[in-house]
């Protein structure tokens, strides 16, 4: 009989551990076995009465626990789970590890152990900004870390941004998707793509937008996770490939398209990337110079649609899904879209509400057959996990 599976919870020291509570709530509710540490830290905001009422077993917090230690008590915890989740991880928490320091049982165990670990970083707006931090997630990732979060929000300093732990039900479903040897879309391929593209005016110009790619390269996540074999064809970005994924990475409309028919067949395409429309007629060989008069009018030509090459090709994707980013009549041009396009969905935003184009958060309506299906705002990582599961059980219907 397959016995249930089993994580480990650390618990940092920081507001946000009163959610650790209800995390294991939900894990439980999931099947999944907990058993916790409490830092010391940790334990000013949540006891371990209450850690230990909800999971069943005594929360460890003691590095030299006589009766534990004389089995090697720390080395049994990381080794014993299928999971370590680190909920918060506080900055604190974040740099000990990042260096490899173990002077307490919870950094200890993570230094200690052989099975992944997925952090959920909690910490003020300016400390999950600050060089130190960023150079510590960079190492951590290195490492084979995975993150969920952090979310925008206010904290509870008052101060608003970047550094809200996520919500318990997202750590939940990512440690699910973690934990799980195989997803529902485990033998699928898909194909992502995320990012701008750039089309040059001459050696140093160029057309683009303000696309991040923080929606693609979270759907790519979110489909690896479910179990996908992920192709994430990017523009250029700033930010790290996905674990699981393959990265291919372009600059131009046109090495997009060829890198997306060079990934299939697949049965489940995502076009996220924001395209240029438009590139230049003609690429000047020298920089353009600033000189007396007004300048020549820029001839433009249209680049390549990849969404409708794509939907009209020998290689369709059985679910090929399109992105719409409006400024105005999101409905009416999203349905226009989905039926001039060719594909099966369309998702579409309106990329003028505040801190959505380049932000953490998205509001976005799914267009199809069926009709249009608003969603609330929330982040980008949930989106995108909403996403892959409406794929996961639409491809399951088929």
């Amino acid at each position: 009989m397959k016995t249930a599976s089993r994580v480990l919870l650390i618990v940092g020291g920081g507001v946000a551990a009163y959610k650790s509570l209800e995390l294991v709530r939900l894990l439980a509710k999931a099947g999944v076995a907990c058993e916790a540490v409490l830092t010391g830290a940790g334990a000013q905001f949540v006891t371990p009465l209450s850690l230990s009422a909800l999971t069943g077993k005594p929360a460890r917090s003691e590095l030299f626990d006589l009766t534990e230690e004389a089995k090697m008590g720390h080395i049994e915890l990381s080794r014993s789970a299928d999971l370590i989740v680190v909920a918060p991880a506080t900055a604190d928490l974040m740099a000990k590890a990042a260096a490899g320091i173990a002077g307490d049982l919870a950094t200890t165990t993570l230094l200690a152990t052989d099975k992944p670990v997925l952090m959920a970083p909690a910490m003020n707006v300016k400390m999950w900004e600050h060089p130190a931090t960023r150079r510590n997630l960079a190492q951590l990732k290195a490492d084979g870390v995975a993150f969920i979060g952090p979310d925008d929000g206010e904290m509870a300093c008052g101060e608003y941004g970047p550094g809200r732990m996520a919500e318990p039900a997202t750590i939940r479903d990512a440690v699910l998707a973690m934990l799980k040897p195989s997803g529902p879309l485990k033998g699928r391929r898909a194909l992502v793509t995320a990012g701008p593209t750039r089309e040059p005016i001459d050696p140093v110009r160029y057309l683009t937008n303000r696309s991040s790619g923080t929606q693609g390269y979270a759907i790519a996540a979110a489909l690896a996770a479910l179990g996908a074999e992920v192709t994430l064809v990017s523009g250029p970005t700033a930010l790290p490939a996905p674990r699981g994924v393959s990265r291919v990475e372009v600059e131009m409309a046109e090495a997009m398209l060829a890198a997306c028919e060079a990934a299939l067949p697949a049965d489940i395409a995502v076009m996220t990337a924001a395209v240029s429309d438009w590139k230049a007629a003609s690429v000047a060989p020298g920089k353009l110079k600033k000189g007396p008069g007004e300048p020549e009018p820029l001839k433009l030509a249209k680049t390549p649609d990849i969404l409708a090459t794509l939907a009209k090709g020998p290689k369709r994707p059985r679910l090929l899904i399109g992105f719409a980013a409006e400024t105005e009549a999101l409905e009416v041009n999203a349905a226009a879209k989905l039926s001039s396009k060719g594909c099966d969905w369309i998702v579409g935003n309106d990329v003028t509400e505040a801190g959505v184009m380049g932000g953490a958060e998205n509001r976005v309506t799914l267009f199809s057959a069926q009709g249009a299906e608003p969603w609330p705002r929330m982040s980008k990582t949930d989106v995108a996990n909403r996403l892959a599961a409406r794929i996961a059980a639409a491809l399951g219907d088929q």
